[in-house]
């Protein structure tokens, strides 16, 4: 069952990457009592989600943090240190996006969001979407229809539906 509008994230460790190697991070604990972006996408350097998903919520950073967000995490199926390589690669690191791994594909398969596509390699994998969660509810959750396309799920989309 995929996740909606008005339910609470299920609890998940994710993984990210820290000055001393990969660290866990519990969903929870970063959306406690905060106002916290989410967006996924399936996998890191794949043509989409670097060419038009991670850029737009770079390009609109400020203006969410203009709306009282706390923290944007852009979630992947990749290892913490491809998401570490990537948050570099994009800007999206030096932008103060944060890069989590949910290696083990457990947080997507708990919201209902994971596909797979193996003649492109992708196993697994999240579907694309973004949502604002306030104090670990998701309160507007915006998923794609189709895959290689990024009109509901990016940064300006979300900003315009908030």
């Amino acid at each position: 069952m995929t996740i909606s509008t008005g339910e609470r994230l299920p609890d998940a460790t994710l993984v990210e990457m820290g000055a001393d190697g990969p660290k866990p991070v519990s969903l929870a604990d970063r959306t406690k009592g905060r106002k916290v972006v989410i967006f996924a996408v399936p996998g890191a350097f794949t043509p989409t989600c670097h060419s038009a998903h991670v850029p737009s919520f770079v390009r609109t950073k400020d203006q969410f943090d203009a709306k009282g967000v706390d923290e944007i995490i852009c979630l992947s199926v990749n290892d913490p240190f491809v998401m570490k390589a990537w948050g570099e690669a994009t800007g999206a690191t030096a932008a103060g996006i944060t890069m989590l791994s949910d290696a083990e594909s457990a947080f997507t398969k708990a919201i209902g969001m994971e596909f797979s596509a193996p003649p492109a390699g992708l196993v697994a994998r999240s579907k694309r979407y973004a949502m604002l969660v306030e104090d670990g509810t998701v309160s507007l959750f915006q998923p794609e229809e189709g895959p290689g396309v990024c009109d509901v799920s990016g940064g300006e989309a979300l900003l315009a539906s908030m």
